[in-house]
């Protein structure tokens, strides 16, 4: 279950989903986010630069901080200096 999970978080990252959060990571290296969606749970690894597209239909997410945020699914997330922004 974990991987077919994963396999669609990449999916859906790679379509550009409109209605799917987004993270986009502005720190000098990578960032990992905590995802739980039902009761999978997956570390998305965000590159330095890179903008990611998860989480389409709402999920929980542990920021790099250690926060934890429900998302909807139509968040845009920037990671800057370890910390998120969500908009």
């Amino acid at each position: 279950m974990k991987t077919i999970f994963i396999a669609t978080v990449l999916s859906l990252a790679t379509l550009g989903v409109a209605s799917a959060a987004s993270v986009t990571n502005k720190d000098a290296e990578s960032r990992v986010l905590i995802v739980t969606e039902g009761s999978d749970t997956v570390e998305l690894v965000i590159e330095a630069g890179a903008t990611v597209s998860f989480c389409p239909a709402g999920c929980f997410v542990t920021m790099p901080s250690g926060d934890r945020e429900a998302l909807s699914g139509s968040e845009t997330i920037d990671i800057v200096d370890n910390q998120a922004v969500i908009k």
